[in-house]
């Protein structure tokens, strides 16, 4: 079965799999709850995986950059560090949230 997220990917599958069609005559809620269940909730495709990664690895960076560049904890850490890990972990954060639409 393919990938449905909406209701024109619905659509379209019943329109090409008789398999599909036959279940969704016998039984339609059950059909839509499995559909439901097999949906997957993040996009899977290879610019999200590198965005999430490329984000993941800027605040590991700014992590151990922060440690190595500033041993004393008593030194303000550097104001760009912060930024850039507050940002990369709010990005992410928005990525990674279910959206309110759906």
């Amino acid at each position: 079965m393919q990938k449905i997220n909406t209701i024109s990917d619905l659509g379209n599958a019943l329109d090409k799999d008789e398999t599909l069609q036959d279940r969704f005559k016998q039984d339609p809620v059950k059909t839509i709850k499995e559909i439901r269940e097999n949906r997957s909730l993040v996009p899977d495709n290879w610019i999200y995986r590198i965005v999430v990664g490329s984000l993941g690895l800027s605040v590991l960076l700014v992590i151990i950059g922060t440690v190595i560049l500033n041993p004393d904890s008593d030194k303000n850490l550097p104001t760009v560090f912060t930024a850039i890990a507050s940002g990369a972990i709010g990005a992410l954060a928005g990525l990674l949230a279910p959206s309110p639409a759906k």
